[in-house]
């Protein structure tokens, strides 16, 4: 069979493929004996979160119908990529191949529809998830998620990512329109993968406290800003829920005028981080710098590590200061903050004197090209913007007259030979540490602030929120790792649209999974489940694990001459079947339907 080609929207329809290229399973025969072996893995307990979230149903009453010649229904496709974003993350050109290894019905399909399963069809049905997806579709899912897994939506988190992009995507330059919808702009921008040199998009994510279950997504092209996503992600939020008593918690991009007034004026509560340079800011640093015993610190809570050892030490500032619009400003210290600082501060001198040690060799040498001291103070500029370090360092240029002589004429040199004397400058650097700014600083080290509006929630329970912010990131890391969502094999910006659509629906099937099984283990008294290897401890299962422990679980259908098959499915170890009951399935019917 021809190796498929790696752009999978093309314009024209897919070659079908043979019915021997896309039989499922894999396949033995002898003396009228056949065998017929299928991977099964963790594919029946995703399946049964699918079906618990009904997303078969949803999905098909918000998506444009399909043409009555479609032979492979659009939500039957899109079932069968987001069971492959979840297992193994195949381009859309080898989902085929990877789905004809299954028992065709535990992926819904029928043994016809594996050879429909082609990168042509998959394509057209990221096209339709373009045409469909938007706030209904979500808020439709994600009502019933909530409803059927009792998720608690008090406390909400948002954040923002990039995803990448290999090439140049000249076409999706700019933001346009297709299939009568906005396209976003594939495009630079400010790079949190801190890849500047590739074009990218934005992916906006908000998910509860309650087991970090993702409620809400969008994109938007990738020059897009943050500070403008909050107030349009807000209001879904109010009519996802039904009202705004409901606490926002989000990064300094939130804390502009116009967005907490915004949040603020409809009811609404939010933490943030008040963020650096404002006056409020400037003036308690500056009174910390000035007067630090005059502050007063209330300890709040230590956190220790498996062996009893204090790591951290979370502290408050006094009374509460008032923001100048009226809002509660709560500043903490954390010494292991404190540590981290003080770190990176070293790091940062060290970047910046290697960085100098290097410039005074070159200014040093035989050869060198700084002849003026302005393109020396040019360069010693350069290198302490860049390692951030013009505070910490004190640095003198110093310059010196050397002295060169050469024959006046030409000719072998003799005792009546004349010579003319040049002079020309030649620089050198030397430096010193700031050790008065260093003192300074050091007494702002593990110091943040706070902003929030609900007066109600006692200073601990302001930061506790707040650190909770970080396991939003987790979601992000398995966005990036399990999913592995770049490279994009996609050039059609409407179907990248629809596939970043799927990773969403993907990503909130995985935390399901794994919100369920971690409830399980807690009502069944399981601190720890043996899914490392050498049966070591697992505290908090993941679904990427269970993946991998599941992975060798097959069924074989045996069937002798033309009696019926006999099916048998690989032995269960004592871990496996222990999951599949606290997700409340029966290990004696696992992976035959």
């Amino acid at each position: 069979m021809p190796e498929p080609k790696p752009v999978p929207d093309r314009s024209s329809p897919a070659p079908r493929r043979s019915q021997r290229e896309v039989l499922p399973g894999k396949h033995a025969q002898a003396d009228g004996l056949q065998l017929r072996s299928y991977d099964v893995g963790a594919l029946p307990l995703l399946k049964r979160i699918v079906e618990r979230m009904q997303l078969q149903r949803i999905l098909s009453e918000h998506l444009p119908r399909d043409d009555s010649r479609t032979e492979l229904p659009t939500v039957t496709a899109l079932l069968v990529l987001f069971a492959n974003l979840l297992m193994a993350r195949q381009p859309v050109y080898g989902v085929g191949e990877w789905a004809a290894l299954f028992p065709p019905d535990l992926l819904g399909l029928r043994q016809q529809d594996l050879s429909r399963l082609h990168d042509d069809r998959l394509g057209r049905s990221l096209d339709r998830m373009f045409e469909g997806i938007g706030p209904t579709l979500i808020m439709a899912v994600v009502r019933h998620v909530i409803q059927e897994f009792a998720i608690s939506l008090d406390e909400l988190h948002n954040d923002s990512t990039t995803v990448s992009f290999y090439g140049a995507y000249d076409e999706a330059g700019q933001e346009s329109e297709q299939r009568g919808r906005p396209t976003h702009a594939i495009t630079w921008g400010h790079s949190k993968a801190r890849r500047p040199d590739l074009k990218q998009l934005l992916y906006i994510l908000t998910v509860t406290s309650d087991g970090n279950v993702p409620v809400y997504f969008s994109s938007a092209s990738g020059n897009t800003v943050d500070d403008r996503t909050h107030i349009g992600t807000w209001d879904l939020l109010y009519e996802l829920i039904g009202h705004a008593d409901f606490l926002y918690v989000a990064d300094c991009k939130l804390a502009s005028t116009e967005n907490l007034r915004h949040i603020a004026t409809r009811g609404g509560r939010f933490v943030t981080v008040l963020p650096r340079g404002r006056s409020a800011d400037i003036a308690f640093r500056q009174r910390l710098r000035a007067e630090p015993s005059v502050l007063k610190w209330t300890l709040l809570y230590a956190l220790t590590n498996n062996q009893g050892h204090i790591v951290d030490e979370l502290f408050v500032c006094g009374d509460d200061h008032v923001h100048s619009e009226g809002y509660r400003l709560l500043w903490y210290r954390s010494t292991r903050k404190a540590e981290q600082d003080k770190s990176r501060r070293a790091r940062t001198i060290q970047k910046a004197t290697e960085a100098l040690s290097d410039l005074r060799e070159r200014l040093q040498g035989p050869r060198t090209r700084f002849r003026a001291r302005s393109k020396v103070e040019e360069a010693l500029a350069e290198i302490l913007a860049e390692a951030e370090a013009s505070s910490w360092l004190l640095v003198a240029i110093e310059e010196q007259e050397e002295e060169t002589f050469r024959q006046a004429t030409r000719g072998r040199p003799s005792e009546q030979t004349k010579y003319l004397r040049e002079t020309r400058s030649r620089f050198t650097l030397t430096w010193k540490l700031n050790v008065e700014a260093l003192s300074e600083v050091e007494r702002e080290d593990g110091v943040f602030p706070l902003l929030t509006n609900d007066r109600k929630l006692s200073a601990t329970e302001v930061l506790q929120a707040y650190k909770r912010q970080p396991l939003l990131e987790k979601r992000f890391s398995q966005f990036k790792t399990d999913f592995a969502v770049a490279p994009v094999f996609l050039k059609n910006v409407s179907r990248i649209q629809g596939l970043l659509a799927a990773y969403f629906f993907a990503l909130l099937v995985q935390t399901l999974l794994e919100r369920e099984l971690r409830q399980a283990m807690a009502r069944a008294g399981e601190t720890t489940l043996p899914l490392y290897p050498e049966a070591r401890p697992c505290a908090r299962p993941t679904t990427h694990r269970l993946i991998e422990v599941f992975s060798p679980i097959q069924r074989h259908e045996v069937r002798v001459g033309d009696g019926e098959s006999q099916v048998m499915v690989t032995k269960l170890t004592k871990t496996q079947r222990s999951i599949i009951r606290l997700l409340g399935l029966d290990p004696r019917t696992y992976g035959l339907a």
